[in-house]
């Protein structure tokens, strides 16, 4: 499985999306989702041009971040235990999963500069998935202002994988009216303009609602 060929057609497909929705391809940033591969394999993602990518588990980033540090721009995308915040948080470019106070606590007291976080939040309301509710979102982000290190840049959701199109467009938009709500606070802390959504089996459509940032794994660099 060819990378560069992938990338090439997730690119198609993004145009297209573009095209359907009205936007630039520009503002769509793919982050390479690398946490199940080699070394090997995340080198040739960076060869083929992706140079956001996106991991999970701490162990997987160290070892790759201590080999190849300053060919890419780190994404934290998984659940971030406190205790790990200090081994991880100067080392990525955003944090995609803030989701507790306990949390945004320990960003700040670990951090050397201010970070940027993307709030996760539960939109389809599963028990299995991590984030805050969609009602707590603003009440959530306006109390992280006593955070100095911590600005939150977007919000960030996970669909569940289905394939009923208007159910995803439907988690996708909620998200998209949410980042409004929260932008048009005009909060220092919270210039909340992105948004983290989108995965390989539904990214086409979370670029047409609007998606700012994909996480693109399978698609692009194999299962």
């Amino acid at each position: 499985m060819d990378v560069a060929a992938n990338l090439e057609q997730i690119r198609n497909t993004i145009r297209q999306a573009c095209q359907k929705s009205g936007r630039n391809p520009d503002e769509i940033t793919i982050i390479g989702v690398t946490k199940y591969v080699t070394i090997e394999r995340t080198r040739e993602t960076i060869d083929a041009g992706i140079k956001n990518l996106g991991e999970n588990r701490l162990e997987g980033f160290l070892e790759k971040y201590n080999t190849i540090s300053d060919e890419a721009s780190w994404h934290f995308i998984g659940t971030l235990q406190s205790r790990k915040v200090k081994e991880v948080i100067d080392k990525v470019d955003a944090v995609h999963s803030l989701d507790r106070h306990s949390l945004a606590k320990e960003i700040n007291k670990r951090a050397v500069q201010p970070v940027d976080c993307f709030v996760q939040v539960n939109v389809s309301g599963e028990e299995t998935k991590h984030g805050i509710k969609p009602d707590d979102v603003l009440e959530f982000i306006q109390n992280l202002e006593r955070f100095e290190k911590v600005r939150i840049i977007g919000l960030m959701t996970m669909a569940p994988h289905l394939d009923d199109e208007d159910r995803l467009r439907t988690i996708f938009r909620s998200l998209a009216s949410l980042r409004d709500n929260v932008n048009h606070e005009n909060l220092p802390h919270a210039p909340c303009k992105y948004l983290s959504m989108g995965m390989s089996n539904d990214y086409q459509i979370a670029v047409e609602e609007g998606a700012t940032h994909i996480r693109i794994g399978s698609e692009l660099v194999g299962p």
